[in-house]
């Protein structure tokens, strides 16, 4: 089922918490039908792909009553409250002897909307997940882990009536993969392929998670992880990164830029130059976070936050400005890694405000740029010169990152 129409707003879900979640309609979340053959389909690939390369830390296919209990269950547990707060939890499938170190509960839980808004509180925090298993027909929760094996079935409630389905990835500091996204009855299935953005740049590239390369399932990736500190800061902010050793970006900027970095910070930079052998360190991977946490940082600053290609961070707090001679951007190409989504060419306002036309404005004039925006609101929008169609494109990946 394609994504279509607005997501529902927060007044919009609380009103349907208050008017329909009743026994009665606890067990009758429609969209957890619709999508059970797709979800069910996307494991098979993915755990048989694992089992030919000989991969024995393997999660068990989840099975068609499996995938859409748990994600029923965990749709109408998003739209309740315990103690004035919306749960925030995360739903795994597996049995508790697949789990490494689990916290086993003495008596098994019903996999019910109030169990599990009684146990949010508890298993709130990043990286805790709630066991879920079965017996006969009915599933049940069995305590906690934070160890998952390989493409184990997720489901995360992100927000009241926002679910992420994603699985578990073999390695990397980005740990798992979504796979869709649901808000109420709409519902965004991730495009493995996304064909129609193969002539993007190959940061870019690398940040969607597109081609035989993908850094996304590399152990590091830099760019996605500003990417997703720059999404939890949630103040919204731009990253432009421009080609090191150049200056052509500074003719789009407005002068002085108050906060040049003299010298440049390179404290990510001379990470990512660092011998693979290190980055599989503890002490490495603390000091990638620290580096990323502290250029992300910069970007809820208003103005835009500028680094290199390789990861040089030059300012911050940058006002963007149109070059003397140059046109004003009109248009721009939007894209989406949904399946059922079209390329449509808007402009740049129809999208979003100041900081996606800055952003679009900056890219089509500096063509051998990208930019990165993040909204308040949790959208993500990276920007992008299209030789092939030349124009600014706007790919919005924030399906990728929650």
């Amino acid at each position: 089922m394609p994504f279509s129409g607005e997501r529902p707003t927060l007044l919009e879900l609380s009103h349907m918490t208050s008017q329909t979640v009743t026994p009665a309609h606890l067990t009758k979340y429609q969209t957890a039908i619709t999508i059970v053959e797709t979800v069910e389909s996307h494991y098979t690939r993915h755990i048989a792909t694992a089992r030919r390369s000989g991969d024995k830390r393997q999660a068990v296919q989840p099975h068609a009553q499996a995938i859409e209990g748990i994600i029923d269950a965990a749709f109408w547990t998003s739209l309740r409250r315990e103690e004035g707060f919306s749960p925030r939890i995360s739903l795994a499938f597996l049995p508790p002897e697949q789990a490494v170190q689990p916290v086993r509960f003495g008596q098994r839980l019903k996999l019910s909307t109030n169990n599990l808004k009684k146990l949010a509180p508890g298993v709130e925090r990043p990286g805790i997940h709630l066991g879920v298993w079965y017996e006969q027909d009915e599933l049940y929760v069995w305590g906690t882990t934070r160890h998952l094996p390989n493409f184990c079935f997720v489901v995360d409630v992100s927000e009241p009536g926002m679910l992420v389905v994603k699985h578990k990835r073999k390695e990397g500091l980005v740990k798992f993969k979504n796979m869709a996204v649901l808000v109420g009855e709409q519902v965004k299935v991730i495009d493995e392929s996304s064909t129609h953005l193969t002539e993007c740049p190959a940061l870019l590239t690398s940040l969607l998670g597109l081609g035989s390369s993908s850094s996304w399932d590399e152990p590091v990736n830099a760019l996605v992880q500003l990417a997703l500190s720059m999404r939890a800061h949630r103040h919204g902010g731009t990253l432009l990164i421009v080609p090191a050793g150049t200056a052509a970006w500074q003719a789009s900027m407005v002068h002085p830029i108050l906060h040049l970095i003299e010298p440049p910070f390179f404290g990510l930079s001379d990470l990512m130059k660092q011998d693979e052998r290190e980055k599989v360190t503890p002490e490495w991977q603390g000091a990638l976070r620290e580096a990323i946490d502290s250029i992300a940082s910069f970007t809820a600053v208003d103005g835009a936050t500028i680094i290199t290609d390789q990861y040089e961070l030059i300012a911050f707090g940058a006002k963007i400005t149109r070059p003397v001679g140059r046109a004003p951007v009109e248009q721009m190409m939007v894209t989406e890694p949904v399946l059922g989504s079209e390329p449509c060419i808007v402009h740049p306002t129809q999208k979003g405000g100041t900081r996606h036309l800055s952003a679009a404005q900056f890219v089509q004039d500096q063509q051998d740029a990208i930019a990165l925006v993040a909204s308040q609101d949790g959208r993500f929008t990276a920007f992008a010169w299209s030789p092939c169609t030349k124009m600014v494109q706007a790919h919005q990946i924030d399906t990728l990152l929650l």
